[in-house]
């Protein structure tokens, strides 16, 4: 499809898109995307085999989104600095090792999967910056002025070689998802679980694939349980390497408002890792959608959702629950988000997907401040979305969310 849409961009039959997709084992950048330079919002050239970006590329004056991931790049375009619109940048799973400049309108910025050693002081100077993923490079340390990059909300440096964490990083205003895990500084965990023999299983449909794994239903042959098995794929995600998230599943242990994980799966044919779990009934569903291009760092809730205050209290209780358990053993979850969350009708939730999670020391209480944050968030969505009036749950949400993180609650207090 990329290679027919290549065509019609030469033939000059894509004039006024605004968005153009192309991963046609490109070598070197066409000419005629500059054409649509009165247009073109998004440009996305990921799966080529592109080394570098035109010197021209500011005549898209548009450009909001440049996605060029999965190419040959070993270094961060310097032009990118010069497009004044440039909003979200993405270059995962390139070679790059170094970054020379970026612009300051930078809102999103995605480079994880490569070989950086170092970033850019100027990265202080985007204002802007909410989301930035940096997992799976070789990184030791961030520059001291990305300390004024306070509308931080979401880093992911997973996979990298910190030895600690800046101060002023868990000082930020904001963040409240950060993940860390597969660094030097991260203890690991110690855990008993089960096995379960992959000769017991008999693997049924998909249920559903995330970037660290694919999730089937299955029946245990000794006793016929239905159970969930997760396969684990290996490659690295924007959070982090799938056997740090495989770690913190086991280590979390049984808690009523996680979903259950039954023990580590073994004697996989090809040496495959994964999860056996509890099956989820069908009655639980996703509180919400993932963020999208334009909310960034927020989650995307159906049109006209609404909650009533019952089951407002109820999964906020639930999930202050599960927080205050994970926490307690050192657990960020680094992910906790609505969409990472099933819920019933009546309200019961469940706090899933580890793939961010991180280990840290249980004294260290900076790291639960970062989580209630999340959890304020979460909070403060539900009631946007609740008909009755509950000020004492906005007093809590508004405390959880404070700019000040020695002024939020732990989550055994706010149980």
């Amino acid at each position: 499809m990329s290679a027919e849409t290549l065509a019609r961009l030469r033939a000059g039959k894509l004039a006024g898109s605004t968005r153009l997709d192309l991963s046609c084992g490109l070598t070197e950048f066409p000419g005629e995307i500059l054409d649509l330079a009165d247009s073109l919002e998004v440009l996305n050239l990921t799966g080529n085999r592109l080394s570098d970006l035109p010197d021209d590329l500011p005549r898209l004056k548009k450009l909001r989104i440049l996605f060029c991931s999965d190419n040959d790049f070993r270094h961060l375009p310097p032009v990118v600095e010069e497009c004044p619109g440039l909003s979200m940048i993405g270059f995962k799973s390139n070679r790059i090792g170094e970054v020379a400049a970026l612009p300051p309108s930078l809102r999103w910025l995605i480079l994880t999967d490569n070989r950086l050693e170092s970033l850019p002081a100027s990265i202080g100077r985007c204002a802007p910056l909410q989301k930035l993923m940096l997992s799976g490079n070789r990184l030791a340390s961030l520059p001291d002025e990305m300390a004024a990059c306070t509308n931080l909300e979401l880093v992911r440096l997973a996979a990298n070689r910190f030895e600690r964490l800046p101060d002023w990083l868990l000082d930020l205003p904001k963040l409240a998802w950060l993940a860390f895990a597969g660094n030097p500084l991260c203890r690991e965990p110690e855990t008993d679980a089960a096995a379960h023999d992959w000769a017991d299983l008999e693997l049924h449909e998909k249920l559903g694939e995330g970037a660290s794994g694919i999730i089937h239903r299955a029946t245990r042959r000794s006793d016929g349980k239905p159970v969930a098995v997760k396969l684990f794929k290996g490659a690295m995600t924007s959070d982090g390497l799938p056997d740090r998230e495989r770690a913190a599943c086991l280590a979390a242990g049984p808690h009523p408002n996680l979903i259950p994980v039954l023990g580590d799966l073994a004697g996989h044919p090809e040496g495959t890792p994964g999860l056996v779990m509890d099956l989820v009934g069908p009655d639980f569903t996703l509180l919400a959608g993932p963020p999208d291009l334009e909310t960034c760092s927020r989650d995307v809730y159906p049109a006209g959702a609404s909650f009533p205050a019952e089951a407002v209290v109820k999964i906020a209780r639930d999930l202050a629950s599960a927080g205050a358990a994970l926490h307690a053993k050192g657990i960020l979850h680094g992910d906790f988000y609505a969409h990472n969350v099933l819920r019933n009708l009546e309200g019961a939730a469940l706090l899933g997907d580890f793939g961010a999670a991180s280990f840290y020391p249980p004294d260290d209480a900076r790291f639960e401040k970062l989580e209630v944050l999340a959890f304020g968030r979460l909070l403060g969505e539900l009631l946007d979305r609740c008909p009755d009036p509950l000020p004492g749950w906005q007093a809590l949400a508004a405390r959880c969310q404070s700019t000040d993180p020695a002024d939020r609650p732990r989550f055994a207090e706010m149980l």
